[in-house]
């Protein structure tokens, strides 16, 4: 369903992504390389296919950064601006603060989008939703298998939220809130300025103590939270899958993105979704599959990487393994390492040749 052409956006961008280090020492989570492409720049080219106009970005860490990447916005047809959080509000609090930046009437309906979701539900629909029900906030709410692993939110008949329960073991839904919301303006404008507020543990359950109209959007469409490393090649791996379509990808969908200068030879096994980054090297007999190779990276002859990220310039010597992992810019494992079940190598750590395991953060 197609968006209404005029829609006001806030994209929450401010978090360290701590749990992505060392992926995010230098670079704020929204900003990594996913599928070829900032991650960024599928929830933007998403967003303008649905009829947003205008987005403003809700910085704080390396809030610089983002102007630096996206810049006005025109290259994907939007108009963009960068409010910065001097010291993190929270999320209701940063939707506050950017708020500031919005041009909508108080009557219009904002998005709120999270800058670490990938996510294929109809956003046109959402906000459809919204305006003809005359909601306060409509949220999106996903479907999962199990949602003991989350906090969940109930709904009455007619989709209204009644509350905002935390993890259980016995969970009275399988819906938890999936990240996007849309707000009428004026309900925005009701979050104390410049302090710290949750949306989640504050101002829903507010609205809804208040009598207010809280809507639910639920469906179970592709949607993921990339705030882990397993997640985030996941993500890059569904969209280079084409699992989940972005206008962004640079290429059609298939098993492997080869960026400009990648050099893959035809007796490499290079699959499963895997991204070969710009001037990355592949070298004959090396075995790749489902990751993400940063530019610049060499996987030698003989190496095997699955699952895993290997960043800028970083190597995978001969006979190395390496899967479930994470290697850091400019790093190098070095011949007989295995690296397994999550590990983490820090940028531009060495490993020699050598026949250790690692099974933890290194």
């Amino acid at each position: 369903m197609e968006g209404r052409g005029d829609l006001e956006a806030i994209l929450l961008v401010g978090g360290k992504g701590t749990r992505l280090r060392p992926l995010t020492l230098s670079v704020p989570k929204p900003l990594l390389p996913t599928a070829g492409v900032p991650f960024l720049a599928h929830q933007l080219a998403r967003a303008r296919a649905y009829g947003v106009r205008r987005i403003v970005f809700a910085t704080s860490y390396r809030a610089s950064m983002f102007a630096e990447a996206f810049g006005d916005g025109s290259s994907f047809g939007l108009e963009l601006a960068y409010m910065t959080e001097e010291t993190p509000l929270g999320t209701g609090g940063a939707i506050r603060n950017a708020a500031e930046a919005l041009t909508s009437p108080p009557g219009a309906p904002v998005l709120i989008l999270n800058g670490d979701i990938l996510s294929g539900h109809d956003i046109g629909a959402q906000v459809e939703r919204h305006v003809t029900a005359g909601a306060a906030v409509t949220l999106h709410l996903t479907e999962v298998d199990d949602p003991s692993r989350f906090g969940c939110v109930p709904t009455d008949e007619s989709g209204r939220v009644t509350a905002f329960l935390e993890k259980t073991p016995n969970p009275v839904t399988n819906r938890i809130n999936a990240g996007c919301y849309v707000f009428t303006r004026s309900v925005i404008d009701t979050i104390p300025a410049g302090e710290v507020v949750s949306v989640e543990r504050e101002t829903f359950p507010g609205l809804i103590e208040a009598g207010e109209q809280v809507l639910g959007y639920a469906d179970r469409s592709y949607w993921l939270d990339v705030g882990t490393p397993a997640a985030f090649v996941q993500g890059s791996r569904d969209l280079v899958l084409g699992t989940l379509s972005s206008p962004a990808l640079p290429g059609p969908p298939g098993e492997v993105l080869a960026l400009p200068g990648a050099m893959i030879p035809s007796d490499a096994k290079v699959g499963g979704g895997t991204v070969v980054g710009a001037g990355a090297v592949v070298e004959s007999g090396a075995q790749v599959s489902g990751s993400v190779i940063g530019a610049g990276a060499v996987i030698r002859a003989g190496a095997v990487v699955s699952d895993s990220v290997v960043g800028t310039g970083a190597r995978i010597e001969s006979g190395a393994v390496v899967r479930d992992s994470v290697v850091g810019d400019e790093a190098v494992v070095g011949p007989g390492n295995e690296l397994r079940a999550g590990a983490r190598l820090w940028p531009g750590v060495h490993l020699p040749a050598c026949a250790v395991r690692f099974s933890s953060d290194v």
